[in-house]
């Protein structure tokens, strides 16, 4: 698979590089990376090689990145991607319940780490930290989605509006 950027990526990335100095085009680089996903879906390696000569760094220093970073991914995700609280109040809430449950409905191994897709494609499940709603957990996201105090019952709804 090959990558070949947009025009319109092409000009957002030599926009966020021009706001730096020259020598100090790297600090664009999670912006350029979040630009790509944004287009893709994922970062590809063929992407991280297109980003890092574009920026003037080694495809290694965005490689370092997409593996730290959570939100960053190196596979494409499903058409719904399922995001599950695992912080300490939605654990308490039963965030690591709700993350089985959707995973045994999905097909998923519940102990994976990181993000996992159905063989159709359709969806993709992750745990995520904080999603920023303590007092009402467990929270999930679908896709830009939020979802608070998901039990059983409301994740069977959440997933029947997936089309």
């Amino acid at each position: 698979m090959s990558f070949a950027p947009s025009k319109n990526l092409q000009q957002e990335v030599a926009e966020l590089i021009s706001h730096y100095p020259d020598g100090e085009s790297r600090s664009a680089s999670l912006m350029v990376l979040h630009a790509i996903q944004d287009e893709a879906g994922y970062i590809s390696a063929e992407a991280m090689q297109w980003a890092a000569s574009e920026i003037g760094i080694k495809p290694l220093n965005l490689y370092e990145l997409v593996t730290f970073y959570p939100m960053l991914r190196e596979e494409p995700p499903g058409k719904f991607v399922l995001k599950v609280c695992r912080t300490l109040s939605c654990a308490m809430a039963g965030g690591k319940e709700l993350h089985e449950n959707l995973c045994d409905k999905l097909k998923l191994n519940p102990n994976t780490h990181g993000l996992q897709t159905t063989e159709d494609g359709k969806f993709s499940i992750e745990f995520a930290e904080c999603l920023a709603s303590c007092g009402t957990g467990p929270v999930m996201m679908c896709n830009d989605n939020f979802h608070e105090a998901v039990n059983e019952a409301k994740a069977d709804k959440i997933l029947e509006k997936c089309d």
